[in-house]
């Protein structure tokens, strides 16, 4: 296929990169004056019009090295929110208009079952760890200010903010620590919660968030397979406390059920990738399938002598009350002065962890995978993070932020594939169709769908409901979503890769460019040994102390491992987590010189994303989205190379546009200019 190249340039450089010369003839000047300015003007046409057409001639776009570099200390406070804000806002709307998509239906549902029971099994935790500080109200509402204010709010509504596992660890781990010191436990959460909503719009006014263009796959795949392990740990802790709460009949049927929920919701999400029975059968049973399994083994333990058997249930407590005999306003200010300062530490903790795990929770929900068309934004996103921070902290609840996997599976969910002929098929086989992902229904709708559906979930009749469930059931959930989580992370890719017989291994693998081999098994026992480092603290009483380990992963990747590993082996071991699109919100990915940005029609700063046009997406080794040709997925975009000046404008910019001339074949495309669409 050949291509051809459209070089468009626009001049939108500001004050502070003009020439002189031009900066001067904006003050008022005499008549003879402007009449000189206006005849040196019209001689440089010629030669401005000839470099132009030497420039596109030869395809070398003007590079940002002629302007001094940016300095870094420079702070532009509130920029970030302002320029997220401005991106954000013309889709409004839309965000709302969108939802009119069925697609909306099934993540709804997956995601209520997906959010809620997770976060149930979590309570059953944090209830039996903390002295029934925490219990399912509490848990539940925490997930619907988490929905609520996020649906509604931000920048970035498709990404689930509920209770996490690692919250979990902190929450019960500083009960450990304070409460045999007498004080009182909900005041000195909620102050780390007050101490954290100030760091957190810190963070967010002096854009904080641009330090997330420094991570990759390398300290994402680390941590989301660090939660993988901590849904299969959490899933064997509530099977082992069957143990000490029943006999041991009540306890073998919880691993009979926990294992046979496993292996019902494991089967759903096979038989949907599967060609087994007609579309429409495999995606109901993809959609709903998780949702079904859960209550179809809530009723199973009651058939045959099973009924006989007393299971141990979910604890529930009284509708939209609290737990504990409280108020749902924490009384903070009953806590002795020195108390309120000893908190400080520990809300820098919690804020180093929510500054990781929620801005990784949304690059991983619009991943490169994911061909989104809307812009996101990390600096409101963390500015609403630390108020529900502080709110939940006022409440005695637990702080909710971006859950892992839980927000990719959102964002999953809601793509709609489209089936085209695979151009990879030759032969007999020629004319056999496949489905690619055309686009993500971005909308609002579905998170805040399944927030009140939470919020309802608190009635009485339903926590009745709630109570039927047994503990096996949560512990098979825990199991398939840790299960989940691992099959796609990059780690178990890579290990598989190395475990797989080489003969076997397609070419098209990214990982066979490698030449040095140790590498890639240098590469994996690095991710390996981060992940224990975070496991192994989080088991002992410095658990609290787990989210500097995650931090200090980036500064790793980003100026060790160059040292060890050569730029083209790192590129195929690594990737950037987001496309430059998404990234666009951060200044774009570290080491790229230019930004790859989806265009459509009327715009050249957003559109119709990335899409592999007559394959079929996959992953290959690292997790990145592939075609079966073996390409990388990219956006079908044009390539930008803008100058930035120190106050953050864009100036002078030179587009480069790849064209893909074509015969007619189904999947391809041509674009003539900047305004012309990309629907195909």
């Amino acid at each position: 296929m050949t291509s051809q190249t459209v070089t468009l340039s626009a001049a939108r450089a500001p004050s502070s990169l003009t020439s002189p010369s031009s900066g001067s003839s904006s003050k008022r000047k005499k008549p003879w004056q402007r009449r000189m300015h206006s005849f040196h003007a019209q001689s440089r046409l010629h030669d401005d019009s000839e470099e132009n057409l030497s420039r596109e001639a030869s395809n070398t776009p003007t590079t940002a090295s002629a302007l001094p570099p940016k300095k870094w200390w420079k702070i532009h406070l509130f920029r970030g929110m302002v320029n997220d804000l401005q991106r954000r806002a013309p889709y409004y709307w839309s965000d709302w208009r969108d939802a009119w998509d069925y697609r909306v239906v099934p993540a709804t549902v997956y995601m209520y079952f997906a959010n809620i029971l997770p976060a149930l099994a979590f309570s059953l935790d944090m209830f039996s760890k903390t002295a029934m500080s925490f219990g399912v109200n509490e848990v539940l509402l925490a997930s619907v200010l988490g929905s609520v204010v996020f649906s509604i709010f931000a920048c970035q509504p498709l990404v689930i903010v509920g209770v996490t596992g690692p919250i979990t660890v902190f929450n019960y781990t500083v009960f450990d620590i304070i409460t045999p010191r007498g004080t009182n436990y909900f005041a000195f959460m909620c102050w780390i919660g007050l101490w954290s909503l100030v760091m957190h719009w810190t963070l967010a006014i002096t854009n904080a968030c641009n330090g997330l263009t420094y991570v990759t796959r390398f300290s994402c795949d680390i941590f989301g397979f660090y939660v993988a392990c901590i849904y299969l740990q959490k899933g064997i802790q509530v099977l082992t406390r069957q143990w000490t709460l029943a006999d041991p009949t009540s306890a073998f049927l919880s691993i009979v059920v926990g294992l046979m929920v496993l292996g019902a919701a494991y089967l759903c999400g096979v038989i949907g990738d599967s060609k087994l029975f007609q579309r429409y059968v495999r995606k109901f049973i993809e959609d709903y399938g998780t949702p079904l399994v859960i209550v179809f083994f809530t009723g199973f333990v009651h058939f045959g002598r099973m009924s006989s058997v007393e299971l141990q249930t979910l604890p529930t407590s009284r509708p939209f009350f609290p737990t504990q005999d409280r108020g749902w306003f924490v009384r903070f200010w009953e806590i002795e002065i020195g108390d309120v300062f000893v908190a400080i530490p520990f809300a820098i903790l919690l804020t180093i962890l929510f500054y990781f795990d929620h801005n990784v929770s949304s690059l991983i929900a619009q991943g490169t995978e994911f061909p989104l068309r809307k812009p996101a934004g990390f600096h409101w996103d963390i500015f609403l993070l630390g108020l529900t921070t502080g709110v939940a902290g006022l409440l005695g609840i637990p702080f909710p932020n971006g859950l892992i996997p839980q927000a990719p599976f959102h964002t999953n969910a809601l793509c709609v594939t489209r089936q085209v002929q695979d151009s990879s098929e030759s032969g007999e086989a020629k004319g056999h169709a496949t489905r690619v992902v055309d686009h993500v229904v971005e909308q609002r709708v579905s998170n805040l769908a399944q927030g009140l559906l939470t919020l309802g979930t608190m009635s009485g009749p339903l926590l009745i409901v709630l109570h039927l469930i047994p503990q096996g059931v949560l512990a098979g959930l825990f199991f398939i979503m840790g299960v989940q989580a691992l099959e796609g992370n990059g780690i178990t890719l890579k290990i598989l890769y190395l475990c797989r017989d080489r003969h076997l291994t397609a070419a098209s693998d990214p990982l066979t460019q490698i030449e040095r081999k140790q590498a890639t098994y240098y590469f994996v026992a690095l991710q390996l040994l981060g992940f224990g480092a975070t496991f192994a603290i989080t088991q002992t009483i410095a658990a609290i102390g787990f989210p500097i380990i995650i931090l200090l992963l980036v500064p790793v990747r980003t100026f060790l491992l160059p040292k060890y590993f050569t730029a083209k082996e790192l590129s195929l071991l690594d990737a950037p987590t987001a496309s430059p699109f998404t990234m666009e919100s951060v200044g774009g990915n570290f080491g790229e010189d230019s930004e790859t940005l989806p265009v459509t029609a009327n715009s050249g700063l957003h559109g119709e994303s990335a899409t592999t046009i007559g394959n079929p997406i996959t992953n290959d080794s690292l997790g990145r989205a592939v075609s079966r040709s073996g390409g990388l997925q990219v956006p079908r975009a044009h390539r930008r190379t803008s100058f930035r000046s120190d106050d953050g404008l864009a100036g002078h910019e030179c587009i480069e546009m790849q064209r893909p001339v074509t015969g007619g074949r189904q999947g391809t495309h041509e674009s003539d200019s900047i305004s012309t669409s990309h629907a195909t």
